[in-house]
């Protein structure tokens, strides 16, 4: 596969990126939400909750959205840490309990649009600078035992001890409103993990050390932990912003097909390698994120709970009808060519073409001729699509 050219996959993910002062909007928020829960008429109060984000803002892996109709997605973790259990509650009274507080955050802030009941969260959207919706995902602390089991788990599945123990450490357990136990008094609720898993997250950012060290340096700060992860600006984490945005160009017109993105997050960072540059680990990333798919069930384990399987939905009626896998390594495929495509040529025209195509990324041609010294070839060399078993793609559905 051909390397892109550095400058040329940099100026495409400047596009797609987001601005620090969005992350610090979101910040904003949640330590609102985190106040509001804290506060003296808060319902949740003396059970000592515990306000985090989760997901891409946690880890800095957000993009812009493709349309203005679009919202930015805040996902958020409620945990009440002490004198709270699920062997005296059940999970439909702690969402309730959050949800009354929830509701209340929201009359107080004056947002007009209802709270929303999600399976496993409340939603909140907001209509302000920043257009997004916030999922606030009640939970509980997981039990000793089974943050051991966890551990142990991930052991067997390669991880190291440290770094097992204190991910397991973190271990939560959250309310699902589809489980037949979701309103009885139960000791098996559904095991989550968001911030351990964050945290194995930035293990595999680590692996860029000394990219990392300039990084804390640059920032005046003692270590890169100092940071919050949306400034680490690592090559996997801008990786994924690339692949996310391919995916989402790629089935526009096909959403419910499209590979979703804890995979994508999950194999891409187990396949990096810790090159500081964009280009080549974006090359050794697509090279190796299909062969991390296992052949049995778990197909793509959860790193931080190896018995889960994040493609658990492949296998289903719902996922062979909607051919999930099938469309996961489709997607695959033509990332691979898609970015091969982009290595193999000196057309600025042709260059800002694929980027729009590929991408949604506006790239000027005559910014890549003066910026890149993009020449002018009269024949365009373009590496062979890689030929795959029923090729339809989605967006031509």
């Amino acid at each position: 596969m051909t390397t892109p050219k550095p400058d040329i996959i940099a100026a495409i993910h400047e596009t797609i990126e987001i601005p620090d002062t969005a992350y610090e909007t979101a910040e904003k928020r949640y330590k609102d939400v985190a106040d509001w829960f804290g506060s003296g008429t808060a319902r949740c109060k003396n059970y000592d909750p515990h306000i985090t984000p989760q997901g891409s803002f946690r880890i800095g892996t957000v993009i812009r959205p493709l349309t203005e109709e679009e919202e930015y997605d805040l996902d958020l973790s409620c945990q009440l840490e002490q004198g709270y259990s699920k062997f005296q509650h059940s999970q439909l009274e702690l969402k309730t309990l959050i949800g009354q507080d929830l509701e209340d955050y929201r009359v107080a802030r004056r947002i007009e649009q209802a709270r929303e009941e999600k399976d496993r969260c409340w939603r909140l959207h907001y209509k302000d600078q920043l257009k997004f919706h916030m999922d606030v995902v009640p939970c509980l602390p997981e039990t000793a035992e089974r943050r051991v089991a966890i551990r142990e788990a991930m052991v067997r599945f390669g991880a190291n001890e440290a770094l097992a123990k204190t991910v397991a450490n973190l271990g939560v357990t959250i309310t699902d409103r589809t489980l037949p136990n979701y309103r009885v008094i139960a000791a098996d609720w559904p095991v989550s993990n968001p911030e351990g898993y964050a945290r194995w997250f930035e293990s595999r950012m680590k692996l860029a050390t000394t990219l990392l060290e300039r990084r804390a340096f640059e920032a005046r700060a003692a270590t890169i932990d100092e940071l919050p992860t949306y400034k680490w600006k690592t090559p996997l984490q801008r990786c994924i912003q690339l692949l996310k945005r391919h995916r989402n160009v790629m089935f526009a017109a096909n959403p419910d097909a499209k590979p979703i993105s804890i995979i994508i997050t999950t194999l891409a960072a187990r396949a990096y390698r810790g090159e500081s540059e964009l280009a080549a680990a974006m090359t050794g990333i697509l090279a190796g994120m299909e062969s991390l798919v296992q052949p049995a069930q778990p197909r793509v384990p959860n790193p931080v709970n190896p018995v889960e399987d994040f493609a658990d939905k492949w296998d289903t009626t719902e996922g062979r009808r909607l051919q999930l896998e099938r469309y996961f390594r489709l997607w695959i495929a033509q990332a691979k060519a898609d970015v091969a495509k982009l290595g193999a040529s000196s057309d600025p025209k042709f260059i800002a073409e694929q980027a729009m195509a590929r991408f949604q990324a506006p790239l000027d041609q005559d910014e890549l001729r003066r910026e890149f010294g993009i020449g002018f070839p009269s024949v365009v060399v373009t590496p062979k699509t890689v030929q795959i078993a029923e090729p339809a793609r989605p967006w031509r559905q």
